[in-house]
């Protein structure tokens, strides 16, 4: 056995770190009274420390001896009063809010709880040792060689195109992927993911959360389980359940980071801050509600025995206690610099943001963040609402934070089921300035998406009017009813040709409004193929066929995928697309130039009357590629182009504009075209006819483009 020696050691850095001889432990509490380290040989507790120091409400040790591999829990000390806020209970062994790695899984059962489970009274006290049903930290080698590996991507905004990925989701069945692989950062790092991903042409991997989380009990109960991940328990851990070798999942990770980086790939973090997988006064004691439930959570002023729920979960974290936020920089910081990790878009973002009084776009977390020089120089995605007071924040965010847009979401959909006139549409194809155009802000703040993992994937937006979430087990109570989805004509499968035809062309319209708009798109996986899940629009416990990618692509499908990889690379040859200044519409006086100019059927201006209108579903926007790309009056040097949408079922005869731009047009695309269109000329003045429920791109060029 080994000898081990303890020493005072230091209050930094926080979490547990190798110094090449032994270990320093360090953990923050600021109401506990005394704290004990145990180190574990499995799930056999060999020896155990008291934290000899606490300095600045930190408990602190070095022990000698302890190197990568170790694995260790805590035991903190300290009053049980839950009425005071307090759930100290030195019986359950606590994870390490700074562990770099979890191994083993969490086993239900009553000990896990601080109180006697069985009686339902939280203000009991429960005697029993939770260790044998824990997950332990490990102590790592933090080294890692980077230098051969391309580094962080640093993709430009107005180049970003977002693809929002679930690990296993996207690995567990593909064929490209080594049966030992599927479902693990190793599998999603292979040549033919990676392959795939780089050939669709987006740019940026976004994973849905992949720090270490929980199983939630009633989920696995009704033999289900926490698939999306939003449960987190450890904010520097990897999820070993995505690790092919879980000895090894922080090298596993980088290694699968450095593989996409390698390709020219960004990777995105979907980060959980806001709560904890500890649920209320009645949920586990597994880490936080054990090292200082005070500090850690929001809890009622007048009576702290009970949790503010602004997340719907039970808890939310505590960002207004200066060592929480410390917490959630280290972790960002860790993961941005030691884990190369590109950015991050942080769930139910709004909590964030929160003071005791509210949110506040100068919350202190906020203001962290805005002066960090290294998160600076990632990418930050808001999902800005939450469940509590005020929670709905789009637009609300401070300089330099991009946000999830749900108003485009909600208006491409309602736009092509034929719902709301041009005027309401027309402001989310231009970036949403209505809502971000503030204190120098960008059309790219706006992360424009019509489908994401929570709700109907596209091709169930178009073959469903209602969800059928009955796998769930939940009697289809759960999920959001307001889907503003259209069936086609059908629920569900069928064999009609015209309905079939009918969803396929209504896909391409939402993937045309999506990526041919200004504002960053985030296109959801499975969606460039028609992926579906059965009309389930609530998927967080599917780790199943519903959830998984089927790769056996059909006809349609293949269309589909090359319809999407043209889209992007339409967006990618005409920059007037992805302008990141606002087009506003306004004439450019210096210029003598309007950025966008909205055209109707009749070949004119769209007039006042038109624009009010609540009949007219068919409209044109112009945008000119001459108008200027800065606040300096020079001319760009792009070329302009014409969309044409008609939502309605009519066709509509269209009659094509001038412009100076060019000498005539030339048609780019239309989803009337399962492959969208050849390169056809058209004069000025001469009559397009545009088809009921269709999307046209044409350009402005001086000799005919390759398409």
């Amino acid at each position: 056995m080994t000898d081990f020696a303890i020493e005072e050691g230091l209050p930094y850095p926080l979490g547990a770190h190798w110094s090449g001889k032994g270990t320093n432990f360090a953990l923050f509490s600021a109401n506990a009274t005394k704290v004990e380290i145990c180190l574990f040989d499995g799930e056999r507790e060999t020896h155990r420390f008291e934290l000899p120091e606490y300095t600045d409400q930190i408990f602190h040790g070095y022990i000698s001896g302890v190197g990568p591999g170790t694995f260790y829990g805590y035991r903190v000390h300290g009053p049980y009063e839950p009425d005071n806020g307090h759930r100290f209970n030195p019986n359950k062994l606590l994870l390490d809010p700074y562990a770099r790695a979890h191994v083993g899984a969490l086993t239900w059962n009553p000990a896990l709880f601080g109180y006697k489970m069985e009686s339902g009274d939280d203000l009991t006290f429960d005697e029993r040792d939770s260790a044998a049903f824990m997950p332990k930290c490990v102590v790592v080698d933090p080294d890692f060689d980077w230098q051969a590996d391309a580094q962080r991507q640093n993709v430009h905004w107005d180049e970003t195109i977002v693809y929002e990925t679930h690990v296993k989701g996207f690995t567990e069945k593909h064929p490209g992927v080594p049966e030992h692989l599927r479902g693990t950062y190793a599998g999603f790092g292979t040549p033919e993911v990676v392959e795939y991903l780089k050939s669709l042409g987006i740019t940026s991997v976004e994973l849905l959360p992949i720090h270490s989380f929980i199983n939630d009990s009633n989920l696995l109960e009704k033999k289900l389980t926490n698939y999306w991940g939003y449960n987190t328990i450890g904010f520097f851990a990897p999820d070993p359940r995505y690790a092919a070798d879980v000895a090894n999942s922080l090298r596993e990770f980088k290694e699968m980071v450095a593989k996409l980086h390698a390709a020219g790939l960004e990777v995105i973090l979907d980060v959980v801050y806001n709560h904890t997988a500890e649920g209320n006064e009645r949920g586990p004691t597994l880490s936080y509600k054990g090292i200082d439930n005070a500090s850690y959570y929001r809890l009622l002023p007048d009576k702290k025995r009970y949790y503010i729920n602004d997340t719907g979960t039970g808890n939310t974290v505590n960002l207004s206690h200066p060592r929480v936020i410390q917490m959630v920089m280290d972790s960002l910081r860790y993961w941005a610099g030691h884990m190369h990790v590109d950015g991050f878009r942080f769930d139910l973002g709004t909590i964030l943001a929160r003071e005791v009084y509210g949110f506040d776009e100068q919350s202190g977390f906020l203001k962290a963040m805005d002066q960090d020089p290294l998160l600076a120089t990632v990418k930050l995605i808001a999902e800005p609402w939450d469940c509590g007071p005020g929670g709905y924040q789009v637009g609300g965010f401070p300089p330099g934070w991009a946000e999830w847009n749900d108003k485009f979401r909600d208006t491409a959909r309602d736009f092509w089921r034929a719902e709301v006139p041009p005027s309401v549409l027309a402001p989310r194809l231009l970036g949403s300035g209505d809502v971000f155009n503030r204190e120098g802000r960008r059309s790219w703040e706006s992360v424009n998406f019509i489908t994401a993992h929570d709700g109907f994937t596209l091709n169930d937006w178009a073959s469903y009017n209602d969800k059928h979430n009955e796998a769930n087990g939940e009697d289809n109570r759960d999920g959001s009813s307001d889907n503003r989805s259209w069936n086609c004509g059908a629920e569900g499968p069928t064999d009609n040709a015209d309905i079939l035809a009918l969803r396929e062309r209504q896909k391409r319209n939402m993937l045309a409004t999506l990526l041919l708009s200004q504002g960053t798109p985030m296109l959801l996986g499975g969606d460039e193929f028609g992926r579906t899940q059965q009309g389930n629009n609530n998927a967080y416990c599917q780790d199943s066929d519903i959830s998984w990618f089927d790769w056996t692509m059909s006809e349609a499908a293949q269309k589909q995928l090359a319809f999407t990889k043209r889209l992007i690379q339409l967006r990618r040859d005409y920059p007037i697309l992805r302008r990141s200044r606002f087009l506003t519409g306004e004439h450019d006086t210096q210029l003598d130039i309007r950025d966008v100019t909205w055209i109707s059927a009749g070949g004119g201006e769209m007039t006042p009357e038109e624009w009010n209108t609540g009949w007219i579903r068919c409209f044109g926007a112009m945008l000119d590629g001459r108008c200027r790309k800065t606040a300096i009056a020079r001319q760009g040097e792009d070329d302009s182009v014409l969309i044409i949408m008609n939502a309605s079922e009519d066709d509509v005869d269209f009659k094509l504009p001038h412009t100076s731009a060019g000498p005539q047009w030339t048609l780019l695309l239309d989803t009337v075209f399962a492959d969208g269109a050849s390169a056809t000329p058209f004069a000025f003045d001469s009559t397009y006819k545009v088809a009921g429920r269709s999307f046209s791109l044409f350009v402005a060029a001086e000799s005919t483009p390759s398409v």
